[in-house]
């Protein structure tokens, strides 16, 4: 039976709270402790490297995704299970998803978001069929959550398509979700898309 992964997407900084590094380790434990592999971004700082660092230190897979333009710049974790650098941010994010069975963001900034929103459009999209979530930390998310039901509530975004987006204050529960939930296809449009949410 394949292994199952799990893309997690957080900061490349520590943050302002001490409940995020706590998190992340939790998240690490109930990774490994469910034989779970991380896939991540392949860097040796901020949550990245808490992340990667607590999972090997348990015993855990830890596979690292990163782009030549950031080997430096992030600090590769050279002590990864495995390390695949990239040429690009594209093929970076197309490799993590091509190695992963389901995604979730930790607390982290525009690139977090940028990529686990990523996912969530590819599913949107019926590109894959894989969960996204997010874990909110201190109640990181909850001003973001916030504005994407309004979005649902002025019709831009499908409550089907927002429902794909699964969020969790706790990593055993959302790692439970992710691993039970596959998202069936809505289609984006009913008619054409002139009518209706884009």
């Amino acid at each position: 039976m394949k292994k199952r992964n799990l893309c997690v997407f957080c900061g490349s900084s520590l943050g302002g709270r001490p409940e995020y590094e706590m998190a992340t380790r939790q998240l690490a434990h109930v990774l490994v402790s469910r034989d779970i592999g991380l896939v991540y971004g392949g860097a040796n700082v901020g949550l990245m490297g808490v992340l990667a660092t607590a999972v090997l230190e348990q015993g855990g897979e830890v596979i690292g995704v990163i782009p030549e333009s950031l080997v430096d710049l992030e600090i590769a974790h050279r002590g990864l299970t495995q390390l695949h650098v990239t040429q690009s941010m594209h093929a970076r994010k197309k490799l993590m998803a091509d190695l992963s069975d389901g995604f979730l963001a930790l607390p982290g900034g525009i690139g977090t978001l940028e990529e686990i929103f990523e996912m969530w459009t590819w599913s949107q999209l019926g590109l894959q069929q894989k969960a996204c979530g997010l874990l909110n930390v201190a109640n990181y998310f909850a001003s973001l959550c916030a504005f994407l039901d309004q979005m649902v509530a002025e019709k831009f975004v499908k409550a089907a398509h927002r429902d794909f987006l699964v969020v969790e204050r706790d990593p055993e529960r959302l790692v439970t979700r992710l691993c039970h939930e596959v998202q069936p296809y809505t289609p984006k449009w009913i008619g054409p898309p002139s009518s209706g949410q884009a």
